[in-house]
């Protein structure tokens, strides 16, 4: 039931330019996302980022694609980001644990964790680092992901569950960068 940072991958689904602006609370669902991409780049998480249709939504946000690699970049067309494989071909795509962060949680997010848990995999939704334009859509659409399995978490849940325990260096220089 804990998140193991051998078994995870970081799924960041839809950040994308001309989606953001609209997003209720953007900003905070971005902060949240950059930052636990540079807590899983720094524990050597895989991390995999989405883009919904990005000649119409526009690419990543600059702020967390200039964090990324071109090769955990996964376009797509579907809602969902799983009925197109190339999820499960990326570098981390076979992991048996996926920790989803991104917009919109009524509608990609949900509809892609929904996908993940039929297709076997254990989901961690991260509630700061989901949106959608409006609040109560990202209500409901976290309260339908709990409802089908998908476990509802805070970033710093991911992050203490990834490091197991305290007193070591790593422990030290995640709390020191991340958490305090």
């Amino acid at each position: 039931m804990l998140m193991r940072a051998d078994r995870s991958v970081l799924l960041l689904v839809d950040l994308q330019e001309r989606l953001q602006p609209a997003i209720h609370d953007a900003p905070l669902v971005l902060e949240a996302s950059i930052w636990l991409t540079r807590v899983a780049q720094r524990l050597g998480i895989p991390v995999i980022c989405t883009e919904q249709y990005p000649k119409g939504l526009g690419l990543t946000m600059p702020a967390l694609r200039d964090l990324l690699p071109d090769e955990c970049i996964v376009e797509k067309i579907h809602f969902s980001a799983v009925p197109e494989e190339a999820l499960f071909e990326a570098p981390g795509g076979d992991r048996a644990q996926f920790i989803v962060a991104g917009t919109e949680a009524h509608v990609c997010v949900q509809q892609t964790v929904l996908d993940l848990l039929a297709a076997g995999r254990r989901v961690f939704v991260v509630e700061e680092a989901v949106g959608s334009r409006r609040s109560g859509d990202k209500a409901l659409a976290l309260e339908r992901m709990r409802g089908h399995g998908a476990d509802i978490v805070s970033r710093e849940m991911v992050v203490f569950e990834w490091l197991r325990q305290a007193g070591s260096d790593l422990f030290r220089e995640i709390s020191r960068d991340f958490i305090r």
